[in-house]
């Protein structure tokens, strides 16, 4: 992959430790592709599992999804905002969101924030991601 084929790079600050997992930043120019909030729940709106790292990974899928609608990759994101009901199953489950991130994003140059929230729109929801992602012009 050269320069060309994905116009973002990271920042750090000057002495700054680099994070783990994720970016404090990011420089990106393009056209962009804003993904609302994904939940984790498959293309007909159902769950199919209640579990914390099943409902991350159908999230994750549905971002690639509407990513893909929009013609971008996951290689094109540049901001990844996760609201999650549960920091303690979020930790809990992080080798197989870990996994998961891997599998389908593949890319930490991402600038991310995570929030506990108290509840989801939808009640069952555990976690939900909302994407932006630059897409090089030309």
């Amino acid at each position: 992959m050269n320069a060309s084929d994905v116009a973002k790079r990271a920042v750090l600050p000057e002495g700054w430790a680099r994070p783990k997992g994720y970016a404090n930043g990011v420089v990106a120019s393009g056209r962009q592709v804003v993904v609302a909030g994904m939940i984790g729940w498959d293309a007909q709106q159902q769950f199919q599992t209640d579990d914390f790292a099943g409902q991350v990974r159908q999230a994750l899928c549905n971002v690639v999804e509407v990513l893909r609608a929009g013609g971008a990759e996951p290689r094109h994101i540049v901001r990844m905002t996760w609201y999650v009901t549960d920091k303690r199953e979020y930790i809990a489950a992080g080798r197989d969101i870990g996994r998961a991130f891997r599998e389908l994003i593949g890319d930490y140059d991402i600038a991310m924030t995570a929030v506990e929230v108290r509840a989801l729109m939808e009640d069952r929801a555990k976690v939900e991601i909302e994407v932006t992602a630059v897409v090089p012009q030309g």
